[in-house]
């Protein structure tokens, strides 16, 4: 089927490397990862394309709090004041929380096909290193002091309000995920992207920041030692330090056109056919993406066979393996994650989203994947939501 002249493409796709929190990244705030980003995603589109960027829609979980997306402008605009960007680009500041990248790919998609504008950036930052201290207020009187906390609410509190790897140990209990599986998809995320780093895989889609040169977090994993880590979130529970993502810093963009100006411009892309949130049990959040996925494939017509490339936030062992359960794929699925997920590469929440679709325009635009070669990025979030977008190779 062709594409409507208004169907919304990405014709660019950059990232940074990510940085484990409180190192490679530690003194840049997500400003700084993200203004960089911004600038790369515009460079690679061709010399005197004469389009205006209409807006920045970036998702940010944690902080610095305010528009983010209109200070990332801004600090963009600065370091190349003859650049596209300038005072007159607004901005746009998202939180679905871990899809919260993807999601702004999803609402920059709607615009542009609503027609509200030709160019719109889209993606993700996330600084879990310089996020602000966070404190409730005491009762007004009560001479108590601020009492920090470390995340806002998922859930109201009658519903137990699971944190993310609480409820993971809980869903692998509920499918029957044990450890050994869940090391084992760990150790081979990290492999994978071991492998993609030494092959010079991930340069293309990469901004350099602050002299960091790969994703932090990726090492060889011995499963002996895997063995033997600790449970981390519940006592007696699975899921350890090794087979849960790392916290992380991180930003990523991507450039969405609709198919007319795509055609124009002569440029390969990612033509988005379908993407939607739906939600589930907010005490078993990892199963998210199951039933966001399945009506996503349902609605355009296609199964998982027909998906050349799949990117699933790897936040936890047990809901990447819950997913592929649910859709009977083998754990070592060649087409998921192929180089790795945010197990190896790290979880800056707020971006990881994001760098799923960058993942897939590398994986399938940039390798010369065929014309119609389909790819699912997806992510469970907390609170009990999945978020799921099909994209499709236009060229």
């Amino acid at each position: 089927m062709s594409a409507s002249p208004d169907s919304p493409v990405i014709v660019a796709a950059r990232r940074t490397w990510i940085g484990t929190a409180g190192h490679g990244h530690a003194d840049l705030s997500a400003t700084d990862l993200a203004a960089p980003v911004l600038g790369a995603v515009l460079a690679d589109l061709p010399a005197g394309h004469g389009l205006g960027v209409e807006d920045v829609v970036l998702g940010n979980c944690t902080g610095p709090g305010g528009n983010l997306a209109r200070v990332a402008v801004l600090a963009a605009a600065l370091r190349d004041p003859a650049g596209p960007l300038s005072e007159r680009v607004p901005g746009l500041t998202i939180d679905r929380q871990c899809g919260s990248g993807l999601a702004a790919v999803l609402l920059a998609a709607q615009g542009v096909r609503a027609g509200d504008g030709d160019l719109v950036l889209a993606g993700g930052a996330e600084s879990a290193s310089t996020a602000p201290l966070r404190a409730h207020r005491p009762p007004r009187g009560s001479g108590a002091q601020p009492v920090p906390y470390d995340r806002a609410p998922f859930t109201p509190s009658a519903l137990g309000d699971p944190g993310m790897g609480a409820a993971a140990d809980a869903l692998a209990r509920e499918h029957g995920i044990d450890r050994e599986r869940q090391d084992a998809y760990a150790a081979r995320s990290h492999a994978r992207a071991l492998a993609a780093h030494a092959a010079g895989r991930f340069g293309a889609e990469v901004v350099p920041v602050d002299g960091l040169a790969r994703d932090e977090r990726a090492r060889r994993l011995d499963p002996a030692l895997l063995a033997r880590l600790p449970s981390a979130f519940t006592p007696g529970g699975d899921g350890t330090a090794g087979n849960a993502s790392p916290v992380s810093d991180g930003a990523a963009v991507v450039a969405v056109v609709p198919e007319r100006v795509r055609a124009g411009l002569g440029l390969p892309g990612l033509r988005l056919v379908g993407g939607l949130t739906r939600g589930c049990d907010p005490r078993l959040p990892g199963w998210g993406p199951v039933p966001a996925v399945r009506e996503l494939l349902d609605r355009t017509g296609r199964t998982t066979g027909d998906l050349a490339a799949l990117e699933l936030v790897e936040a936890f062992a047990a809901q990447v393996l819950a997913f592929t359960g649910a859709f009977s794929l083998p754990d070592d699925d060649a087409r998921l994650c192929a180089d790795g997920g945010a197990l190896a590469l790290g979880h800056p929440w707020g971006a990881s989203g994001a760098v799923s679709v960058v993942r897939l325009f590398s994986r399938l635009v940039r390798s010369g994947a065929p014309a119609g070669s389909l790819g699912l990025a997806a992510a469970a979030v907390g609170g009990g939501l999945g978020v799921a977008g099909l994209f499709e190779v236009v060229r």
